[in-house]
């Protein structure tokens, strides 16, 4: 695989997504986006620490570029409930097919069988995403600020926001998080793993933190397995959190969840 991960994942994302428009017009995405009335907030559930001081994502993910297949058996609609009555604030789902073998389908299993908000989390990089987030029944989506320029960032976060959806905008590096800043992004995800090789580090998060604008929310993501990382995170006041392969993993995702919360549960009961 190339060197960086990122590129790659990109440019097989914009041919998909020159199949797409062949295949359905941006008239029609846009007209199913548009008569959505079913949206559910996904940024209200974070604004605030949740009833155990923490709010997590937990997230639906079958598979990445670094580990492959995590869960051969993984059934979308199973482990959204799991994951409501474990007591999660909010779900994502992994909607990119190449390299994390998810689909729609997914996202669209998951969020019938729970009444949680969801974020479709894929590589957007045009308008005819955003329409199909929300045709496709997302409440949120991830916009990778790495992927986009600020122009375009900013003009992805508007229409998002004119559709009722909420935009959780990724950043690596400072120069990401300036850049987040600018196109209005409230809501950022700070994510511990490098696109470009896949390493992940538990204390880059921390190390932006204190960039973060007044006004602006965290959600730390990637690399969070155990009660005592989510403590780390929680004396420096951030309590958002984006949770995947651990909870994938584990043969309990609603007693994990729960300890990961700090519920007295124990994980694998």
């Amino acid at each position: 695989m190339p060197n960086d991960i990122l590129e790659c994942i990109v440019a097989a994302k914009r041919a998909e997504v020159a199949a797409a428009r062949r295949d359905v017009p941006l008239k029609r995405v846009r007209e199913a986006a548009e008569a959505r009335r079913d949206l559910r907030p996904f940024g209200d559930a974070l604004k605030a620490p949740g009833p155990s001081g923490v709010n997590i994502i937990a997230e639906v993910k079958r598979a990445s570029p670094s580990k492959g297949a995590i869960r051969a058996d993984l059934d979308p609609a199973g482990l959204a409930a799991a994951y409501a009555a474990g007591g999660a604030a909010a779900l994502s789902v992994l909607t990119e097919k190449n390299f994390f073998m998810g689909s729609p389908a997914d996202l669209v299993r998951a969020r019938a069988a729970m009444p949680l908000p969801v974020l479709r989390k894929d590589f957007i990089v045009c308008d005819y995403q955003v329409y199909e987030s929300a045709a496709m029944g997302a409440d949120a989506l991830l916009l990778i600020v790495r992927i986009l320029s600020e122009a375009e960032l900013a003009d992805l976060i508007g229409l998002a926001a004119g559709l009722g959806l909420t935009a959780l905008v990724e950043v690596y590096t400072e120069a990401d998080l300036q850049a987040a800043g600018c196109a209005g992004a409230r809501l950022i995800g700070i994510n511990n793993r490098n696109l470009a090789s896949f390493d992940t580090d538990l204390g880059h998060t921390l190390g932006l933190l204190p960039q973060m604008r007044p006004g602006q929310t965290a959600v730390a993501a990637s690399g969070i397995k155990t009660r005592e990382d989510i403590r780390r995170y929680q004396q420096q006041g951030l309590f958002n959190f984006l949770i995947g392969e651990s909870l994938v993993r584990s043969e309990n995702p609603a007693g994990f969840l729960k300890m990961l919360r700090g519920e007295k549960e124990n994980a694998e009961d």
